[in-house]
């Protein structure tokens, strides 16, 4: 479901320069606890030295940057508040398969972090509500407005996540084949987009790339700004793959595209990383749908002198939204709503997404700042900050593509076939038509 934004607060919250962070680095937060939170199942552990003892569990594994980021973090707050962390970095695939059975078994976690949608969504009957928290340490006030609605919204209108590390999913563009072919300008329309992909193939370079990892954010993109998310959503889970016509269109658009040789020759077998390691960071591919994150995985390949570009999916004709639709979002911070430590996990959630650390965060692994007051941008993400500042409607993961797991799968493998011109438009009509019945 599209979900609406005022762009103003999104753009105003991003590039607020003149706003301060709130709460002081140095000393622990002492705010009243949230109200109607429920009683704990577990005690709060003492440390022994007459401190308390916050568990927290992070996506990330020890040796990513972020990691980094966060352990320096938690090491100033223990250092300042006498209290003790439980930090345990369990990596993706280590929370997404245990952290709801550890929370249904009863094991100790006040903390914890991983993606927006997945946090709210998935896990979203583990949540405190935050709001009490939030006003408290007037923590909205240097907080990316946008996002922090983002949260709410996903949330059912309440508070339940705190964003850190922002991200946008958008064409991601080598400027340097861009000016070799004399593309002057990002593409805003599907005509301009035509226009560019052949100037870069007569230029000698392959016009767009992709693989198996975001192949379907290509086609929830195009359906998507056909008929919104809300149809992507009942395309893919009520398989009405033959009676919405915006499904033909838009495998007719991307059959021109592999017709027109616009594809990586590659495109159908790519599997991930081949897309960005090789034909993007290496210079022979121009374009490639991914997401803010993309500048840091390849910023070794690429070297230091490839110049980054970013534009939103363009607009199509007669279609129900455009460049100002895109996916954006963050990973996000919760805490476990059976909780004895509300506040210190909240202090842990300042010291993380504000001031010193947030900025430490953003340059360690060159993502966005989350805290507003933290204005400079990585340099490889200075590209970026036009198209996050001109979103108004956030749309999910995809455009909720993935919203059937069991067809997910079969999306991916004819619509890679669809763009390496081994299927026709019609043929993967059919052949999802079929899959869904």
């Amino acid at each position: 479901m599209k979900k609406k934004l005022l762009s103003i607060l999104l753009g105003t919250a991003i590039v607020a320069a003149s706003l301060t962070g709130c709460g002081s680095k140095d000393e622990p937060a002492t705010t009243p606890a949230a109200s109607g939170q429920p009683e704990a199942s577990a005690p709060a552990e003492n440390n022994g030295e007459g401190g308390k003892t916050i568990v927290y569990w992070s996506m990330w594994e020890a040796s990513e940057p972020q990691a980094k980021a966060i352990q320096e973090a938690v090491d100033a707050y223990e250092a300042a508040s006498g209290n003790t962390v439980d930090l345990q970095f369990k990596g993706r695939t280590g929370i997404r398969e245990g952290l709801q059975p550890a929370l249904d078994a009863g094991t100790t976690i006040d903390l914890f972090d991983e993606d927006i949608d997945r946090v709210n969504k998935t896990w979203g009957n583990y949540l405190l509500d935050l709001e009490d928290l939030v006003a408290a340490n007037n923590y909205e006030e240097t907080a990316i407005s946008g996002l922090i609605g983002a949260c709410r919204e996903v949330a059912d209108g309440t508070l339940k996540s705190i964003p850190y590390q922002p991200n946008v999913f958008a064409f991601f563009y080598n400027q340097d084949i861009f000016a070799k072919a004399g593309v002057e300008s990002v593409p805003t329309t599907w005509a301009e987009l035509l226009d560019a992909c052949q100037k870069i193939k007569d230029a000698g370079f392959i016009p767009i790339t992709c693989d198996d990892a975001y192949i379907t954010s290509m086609f929830g993109y195009h359906l998507g700004r056909l008929i919104g998310e809300e149809g992507v959503t009942r395309v893919v889970t009520e398989g009405a793959w033959a009676e919405e016509p915006a499904v033909l269109e838009m495998a007719k658009a991307y059959e021109d595209l592999a017709a027109k040789g616009f594809f990586s020759p590659t495109i159908a077998s790519n599997v991930w990383p081949a897309a960005q390691n090789t034909e993007l960071a290496l210079g022979t591919a121009a374009m490639y749908l991914n997401g803010s994150w993309l500048p840091n995985e390849v910023k070794e390949m690429a070297g230091e002198d490839f110049k980054w570009g970013c534009f939103s999916y363009p607009a199509v004709d007669g279609g129900a939204t455009g460049t100002e639709t895109a996916n954006y979002g963050a990973q996000v911070l919760a805490i476990n709503k059976n909780t004895q430590v509300a506040e210190e996990a909240f202090e842990i959630i300042k010291y993380i997404t504000k001031g010193e650390f947030d900025q430490k965060l953003s340059e360690y692994s060159v993502g966005i700042p989350a805290d507003t007051s933290n204005t400079e941008w990585p340099a490889l993400l200075s590209n970026v900050k036009p198209v996050m500042d001109s979103l108004t409607t956030r749309w999910s993961w995809a455009v909720n593509s993935e919203a059937n797991v069991d067809i997910t799968p079969v999306i991916k493998e004819n619509f890679l076939k669809l763009c390496g011109g081994q299927m026709s438009a019609q043929e993967f009509v059919d052949a999802m038509e079929k899959a869904s019945n």
